[in-house]
């Protein structure tokens, strides 16, 4: 097989190189999505403006399974200040780090073409692509995971085939320990990776030198993020809005798990490698990282649902590894008959999914991916207000445009505004009561109202909270539309008194 493969895929740095760099391109492409943040991506960018103190507050509050990322945003903002390109920067990083690791490990167990085409493979995955370009902490803890199962497998090939010490291997194993917990303190559903190499361990029994200190680096990981796991269990209301586990929600990751599982009967035709215990294959890592955490996750979820795929976005890596090892069986089994289309067939491969998939990388990198835009509507507010207006913002969460663009609102008197969020130490501030709300709202001549889409030309629906149902009532009784735009999910409405 060797002597049908080009001399450049020898090349170890190639292997990795290739990947990285086709990731950061992916992801570099439309990044600013034409200039527009969703709702969660608004809450990092509004809580990344705060000082460290002022988000410890918060996360006393709120959130504070965030914490350790707000903080990473906040270091980032101060540096190169508040932009998409900062917002979104980390997550492409992060992403081809983890091809990097994919391909890296690919190489080891299966070979340089499965490496090549798991690392390549990975940024193309519908999911991935859409936390490639987003800020929130999710695809940093997939380049973290992938760095974890390279140690991983690196400290198994070593000690589990004796050719490491103890003085050699400690310390990766306690950078797998140490990666283990950062990934955790940036979203504690990430330790599902430990269950997942507990039955990469299982199937490949290197023995108590391998066994003894990952359980001690999994124990030390674990006992660091458990402080954060049962406080954050005191906020759990922040998930409320995630619906029931259904056999429907479970459809897509059983067809992931079912190619993964082809890909490892494939991942056969590579063959033992070199110098690796036997069972140490693409198979055994890539199948427990993909099928684990998602079963995982959905056991979890029958206790209190939390079925978010975006949670375990780590297990991607599992499935990239295991169609990079079907990709690397395939080029062993055409190199003997046909060398020079078995040199061809990743590039080819990759290529041919690349533009397959270009609806949903154009999609992806569209503001009409996500739910909202706050940037769209702050510029909005900002050609439609007048000097003396009032705002509100219908529901309250409606605000963190203002909080983005304080410019946009610049002028505007926010009349059911109580508590700003930071003083409060929430996302969206403390309002009013409802009476106070309809009071200080009758002062006024002319509102500009921020909700969301679709209900034009007239007022907030009259549910949700008092709050809202009272800035409803008013509206409706006492003032006249005169101007409404809707923008990229939101909807700004201007309202003037009658007569």
């Amino acid at each position: 097989m060797t002597s049908h493969i080009p001399a450049d895929i020898r090349r170890p740095h190639l292997v990795w190189l290739v990947p990285v760099l086709w990731t950061l391109m992916f992801g570099l492409w439309g990044l600013s999505r034409q200039n527009s943040v969703w709702r969660d991506e608004a809450a990092t960018w509004q809580v990344a403006e705060r000082s460290p103190g002022e988000i410890w507050h918060l996360l006393g509050n709120v959130d504070a399974v965030h914490g350790l990322y707000y903080l990473l945003m906040h270091a980032l903002f101060e540096v190169f200040g508040a932009s998409t390109t900062t917002l979104r920067l980390p997550s492409v990083l992060a992403v081809a780090l983890a091809a990097g690791c994919v391909a890296l490990i690919g190489r080891r167990l299966a070979g340089p073409w499965a490496g090549l085409g798991g690392g390549l493979v990975l940024g193309l995955l519908p999911a991935v692509q859409f936390q490639l370009q987003e800020g929130r902490a999710y695809a940093l803890v997939a380049g973290g995971a992938g760095l974890s199962t390279l140690l991983l497998v690196s400290l198994i090939a070593t000690t589990g085939t004796g050719t490491g010490t103890a003085r050699r291997t400690w310390p990766r194993w306690t950078a797998y320990g140490a990666l283990v917990l950062v990934c955790a303190l940036l979203n504690w559903l990430s330790l599902l990776i430990l269950p997942a190499h507990a039955v990469t361990l299982w199937r490949v029994r290197p023995g108590r030198r391998v066994l003894a200190p990952w359980l001690l680096a999994s124990a030390t990981a674990v006992a660091g993020a458990l402080p954060l796991i049962l406080f954050s269990r005191t906020q759990s209301g922040q998930v409320s809005w995630i619906p029931p586990l259904t056999w429907h929600m479970m459809i897509g990751p059983a067809v992931l798990v079912a190619v993964g599982a082809l890909g490892a009967l494939a991942d056969r035709w590579n063959g033992p490698r070199t110098g690796l215990p036997v069972r140490l294959t693409a198979a055994s890592v890539g199948l427990p990282l993909l099928a684990v955490p998602l079963l995982g996750l959905a056991a979890a979820s029958l206790v209190q649902p939390l079925f978010v795929d975006r949670y375990v976005l780590f297990a991607m890596l599992g499935l990239a590894l295991l169609l990079g090892a079907a990709l690397g069986a395939a080029v062993r089994a055409l190199a003997p008959r046909y060398p020079r289309a078995a040199g061809l067939l990743v590039p080819a491969v990759v290529g041919v999914s690349a533009l397959a998939l270009l609806p949903v990388s154009l999609a992806d990198r569209s503001p009409a991916s996500r739910v909202d835009d706050v940037l769209a509507v702050a510029g909005e507010v900002s050609g439609l207000k007048r000097e003396g207006d009032a705002v509100l913002f219908v529901p309250a969460a409606r605000r963190d445009a203002a909080l983005v663009s304080p410019g946009a609102f610049a002028g505007l008197t926010d009349i059911a505004l109580a508590r700003g969020p930071v003083e409060s130490g929430t996302l969206k501030g403390e309002e009013a009561a409802p009476a106070r709300i309809s009071a200080a709202l009758r002062g006024q001549r002319r509102v500009l109202l921020v909700s969301d889409a679709g209900r034009a030309g007239k007022p907030p629906k009259p549910s949700g909270s008092a709050a809202d149902r009272a800035k409803a009532a008013v509206l409706r009784a006492e003032f006249t539309v005169v101007e409404d735009r809707e923008v990229r999910g939101r909807r700004v409405t201007v309202y003037e008194r009658r007569g």
